[in-house]
C-alpha cells in the first residue's frame, strides 16, 4: 500500500471515528447552537457536502499546491460570507449559488479541467462566498457566533478532507475514471439542488 493511500486511509478512519463520536452525543433537532450546532450544520446539508466534498476532490486532481491551498481558501472566504450573513448584508441567490456550486465543481471534475491555480482558487472562494452567507444567516439565535462559526469550519474541513481520501482513488488503476464520475455525480446532484431536491 502506498503512502499516500496509507495516510488517506487513516484519515478516513479518523473522520468516521469523529462524526460518530458527534452524532452519538448530538441530536441536531435538539441542539440550538454552539460549536456542535455549527459543526452539524454543513453535514445534513446535501447541497453543502457535495460542494465541499468537491473542493477537496478537485484540489487533488489539480495537484500541489491546490490540494492543500482549495480547502484553505473555502473556509476562509467561507467565514467572511458567514459574517456578512451575521451582518445582514444581502446576497441575492444564495441558494441557487450553493446548488450551481455543485453544479460546476462537479463538472469541473468530471471533464478533468486543469485550470490555473489563482482561476481555481477565485471559482472555489466565490461559491464558499454563499455557503458562508447561508450559514451565517441561519445561526441559531441562543448560539454563540464565535463557537458556531468554528464548528463549522471545522466540519467543512473535515468534508474536504473526505474529498481528498477519494481523491487519492486517482493513483489507482481507473482511479481517474472513478474520480471523474464522482464528479458527474455531484454535478447531477447540484441540478436536483437547482430543482429543490432534497
Amino acid at each position: 500500500m502506498s503512502t499516500s493511500l496509507r495516510i488517506g486511509t487513516q484519515a478516513g478512519v479518523l473522520f468516521f471515528m469523529l462524526t460518530t463520536a458527534v452524532f452519538a452525543h448530538a441530536d441536531a433537532a435538539s441542539v440550538t447552537g454552539g460549536f456542535i450546532s455549527g459543526f452539524l450544520h454543513p453535514l445534513f446539508g446535501w447541497d453543502h457536502v457535495a460542494a465541499m466534498f468537491a473542493v477537496g476532490l478537485w484540489g487533488v486532481f489539480l495537484g500541489r499546491p491546490a490540494i492543500w491551498l482549495l480547502p484553505v481558501v473555502f473556509p476562509l472566504v467561507m467565514a467572511f460570507g458567514g459574517v456578512l450573513g451575521l451582518a445582514g448584508v444581502p446576497i441575492p441567490a444564495i441558494e441557487t449559488g450553493i446548488a450551481l456550486s455543485s453544479v460546476v465543481l462537479g463538472l469541473l471534475i468530471a471533464l478533468a479541467v486543469k485550470a490555473p491555480l489563482w482561476v481555481a482558487a477565485l471559482i472555489v472562494g466565490a461559491f464558499a462566498i454563499f455557503h458562508g452567507h447561508a450559514h451565517g444567516t441561519e445561526l441559531p439565535d441562543a448560539a454563540n457566533p464565535l463557537a458556531y462559526s468554528a464548528g463549522f469550519v471545522i466540519a467543512t474541513g473535515l468534508l474536504h478532507l473526505a474529498g481528498i481520501i477519494f481523491g487519492e482513488l486517482a493513483r489507482l488503476p481507473y482511479g481517474q475514471v472513478a474520480v471523474r464520475v464522482g464528479g458527474a455525480l455531484i454535478a447531477l446532484a447540484g441540478v436536483g439542488f437547482l430543482f429543490g431536491w432534497p
